[in-house]
């Protein structure tokens, strides 16, 4: 057999050694003619660092297979404990793969891990697994901690008042300008941790549909949004307000459950 190569791969070795020459042509510049490339080497190195500290506690809060089984077989077990043995089944794999899942990445949170394990067990009661709707997984998955204790408000009391505060113009054919969105006295019902978070979060939940807040309506029983009105804490935002020369204006309305938020929250927020 002749030792010479072949066309092709006589030409993938020229280009090779082409490539191998070519780096070796091209100039090493030593640290010391190079102190800013240096430097830059050394804050990457350092944000490096950092960035990987800053994540080194995620490792820790994504859960693994044997913490997702136990927190199964004990938190949702313990839901269950009032339902007749018999009644207990096979919750559909629509419902219970991807909560499952999810539980990877929420598990470390009291909060959403309740919301889970609550569908969990509605999903594997016989009396109520037609209630255990796939589209709440995707829901759960799109609330912050503070949006799961929120929706507990509803739980006892099914609608809020909430005000818009604008400022308007003084001029008659002046317009608006929203100043506070869905101001509520929701933080008073029940705690959350980021308070001026609560317009954000009220959005969020209409958004996903669980919550609505429809134009036009408001509440008629007497003395429902004065407080709102003169609440100390709007004090600082009515000053700024009326030093722009502008007048101060309430548009009054409400919060509540959608049809699908009053599901929502029976079969997954209040406890089973």
């Amino acid at each position: 057999m002749s030792n010479e190569l072949s066309k092709p791969d006589s030409n993938v070795k020229s280009t090779i050694e082409a490539a191998t020459g070519l780096v070796k042509a091209i100039p090493i510049y030593q640290d010391a003619i190079q102190p800013s490339a240096q430097q830059i080497g050394k804050s990457l190195e350092t944000i490096t660092k950092t960035v990987n500290i800053a994540l080194a506690p995620i490792k820790v809060l994504v859960w693994g297979y044997e913490q997702i089984e136990q927190f199964v077989s004990n938190r949702v077990a313990e839901k269950l404990s009032k339902v007749p043995e018999e009644n207990i089944v096979t919750p559909p794999p629509q419902v219970a793969g991807p909560a499952i899942e999810a539980l990877k990445y929420s598990g470390h949170d009291e909060n959403l891990r309740e919301l889970f394990a609550n569908l969990l067990a509605t999903a594997m009661d016989k009396a109520t697994i037609h209630s255990a709707h796939p589209g709440y997984v995707e829901i759960i998955k799109n609330l912050t901690s503070d949006e799961a204790v929120l929706l507990s408000a509803f739980v006892d009391k099914s609608v809020y008042p909430i005000i818009n505060i604008n400022a308007k113009s003084k001029d008659e054919n002046g317009g608006f300008i929203l100043k506070y969105p869905k101001y509520s006295h929701l933080h008073k019902a029940v705690t959350v941790s980021q308070v001026t978070m609560l317009p954000s979060y009220l959005d969020n939940l209409c958004r996903l549909g669980i919550l609505e807040s429809p134009s036009g309506l408001s509440m008629t029983a007497p003395n429902t949004y004065e407080p709102l009105e003169i609440d100390e804490e709007l004090a600082q935002l009515k000053s700024e307000i009326v030093s722009d020369n502008y007048d101060i204006d309430f548009k009054r309305g409400l919060i509540r459950p959608t049809s699908y938020g009053k599901q929502f929250i029976q079969n997954v927020v209040i406890s089973k």
